[in-house]
C-alpha cells in the first residue's frame, strides 16, 4: 500500500512542474450519488468559482475511500473532497497532505432501515440477528458500531455484514440475507414507500456532530498555489451559503448535475438542510476526533492519532 501511495504522490508532483492548467477538475467523493456535491454544483452553476479567481468545469467521482484519495494525488488539480477517514488513513501511510476545510459535518443523514413486515422494530430488535454496512473501516462500519454502544447493545451480539453499497444493501435486505439495511438521502427520499425506518442515527447517538467528509490538496500544490487552494474554498463556501439561503432551488441544480428527479432531491435537501449537514469550510475539532476515534475502534488506526497535525486553517475565512 505504501508503494502505491507513494506512486501516486510522486505522479501528482510531475503533474505539478507542469503548472496549472487554466481550467480544473476536482474530485468529490459520491458525486453523482450522494449530497456530498451539492455546494461544488452550486458553486459551478452560479459562477462562484470563477469568482473567486479558479475555473473548475467539472467534477470527478469515485465509490468514496481510498478511491478518492487517489483520484485527487493524480489530478492537475489536487484538491478534492474526501471521507475524512480516507484522508487519515492516507496521512497515516505517508501521504503528504493538508486538511484545508470541513465538508459534511454530521453523520444525521444515516438511517438503517428494513421491510415492512419485518419484526425489526428498534436497533435493540437486531440482537441475535444481521446488520448490513458497506465495507470494513467505513464510515457506516463506524457508524453503526457507534449506535450499538450507545445503546449499551454488545457489538458481539449484533452480525454486522460488510454488503457493499446501497443498491447491495437492499438486494441482501429483500432476500433475507440481512434484517436491516444502512441508508442515505437522496436514495431514502426516493425508496422511502417501500421500506420502514429501524432507526436514525441522529435519534441514537449522543450527537451526529461526526465531521465525514474533508477537502484535502497536497502539501506540495498548497505550498506552491495557495491562492488557487483559497479560492476553491471560497466558492464552496458562497455555495454552501447559498443552498442554506435557497434550498429548492440548491435542489434543482442539484437534480440537473445529477439527472435525478426535482422532488426527490428538494425533499432529500431539506431533510439535510435542518441537520446543518454542511459546513461552510469551518473546522468541527470534537466531530473529527469522533471520526478518528470511531476509526480506532473499527481498526482502520493501530493507535491513536492526532488529526490536528494535519489540518491547515489558515485557508478558511
Amino acid at each position: 500500500m505504501k508503494s502505491v501511495y507513494r506512486f501516486m504522490a510522486a505522479a501528482a508532483l510531475a503533474v505539478f512542474a507542469a503548472g496549472p492548467a487554466s481550467a480544473d477538475e476536482i474530485s468529490v467523493t459520491h458525486w453523482g450519488e450522494q449530497l456530498y456535491g451539492l455546494p461544488y454544483a452550486v458553486a459551478i452553476e452560479k459562477g462562484y468559482f470563477k469568482q473567486a479567481g479558479v475555473d473548475v468545469t467539472g467534477i470527478l467521482t469515485s465509490q468514496g475511500g481510498g478511491t478518492t484519495v487517489r483520484n485527487v494525488l493524480a489530478s492537475k488539480l489536487p484538491y478534492g473532497e474526501v471521507a475524512l477517514s480516507a484522508a487519515v488513513a492516507a496521512a497515516n501511510q505517508g501521504v503528504k497532505l493538508k486538511i484545508v476545510n470541513a465538508g459534511v459535518v454530521s453523520v444525521g443523514d444515516l438511517l438503517w432501515v428494513t421491510l415492512p413486515d419485518s419484526p425489526v422494530h428498534t436497533i435493540n430488535d437486531l440482537v441475535g440477528k444481521k446488520m448490513g454496512y458497506s465495507r470494513p473501516k467505513s464510515v457506516t462500519d463506524i457508524v453503526s458500531r457507534l449506535c450499538l454502544e450507545a445503546k449499551h447493545i454488545p457489538v458481539d451480539k449484533v452480525q454486522r455484514v460488510a454488503v457493499g453499497g446501497i443498491g447491495s444493501e437492499l438486494t441482501a435486505l429483500k432476500s433475507g440475507g440481512i434484517s436491516a439495511s444502512f441508508m442515505s438521502e437522496p436514495v431514502w427520499s426516493k425508496v422511502r414507500k417501500d421500506y420502514r425506518a429501524v432507526f436514525y442515527v441522529k435519534d441514537v447517538l449522543p450527537s451526529a456532530d461526526i465531521t465525514q467528509t474533508v477537502g484535502i490538496v497536497t502539501d506540495a500544490y498548497a505550498k506552491a498555489h495557495p491562492d488557487k487552494v483559497r479560492a476553491l474554498i471560497e466558492g464552496r463556501r458562497k455555495g454552501v451559503e447559498f443552498l442554506y439561503a435557497h434550498p429548492k432551488e440548491a435542489a434543482d441544480i442539484l437534480a440537473k448535475a445529477y439527472k435525478s428527479d426535482p422532488k426527490i432531491m428538494e425533499e432529500a435537501v431539506a431533510n439535510m438542510v435542518k441537520i446543518h449537514y454542511w459546513s461552510d469550510g469551518k473546522f468541527d475539532m470534537p466531530g473529527m476526533k469522533r471520526m478518528v476515534d470511531g476509526m480506532l475502534e473499527v481498526g482502520a488506526l493501530s493507535k491513536p492519532f492526532d488529526v490536528t497535525t494535519l489540518v491547515d486553517t489558515s485557508y478558511v475565512k
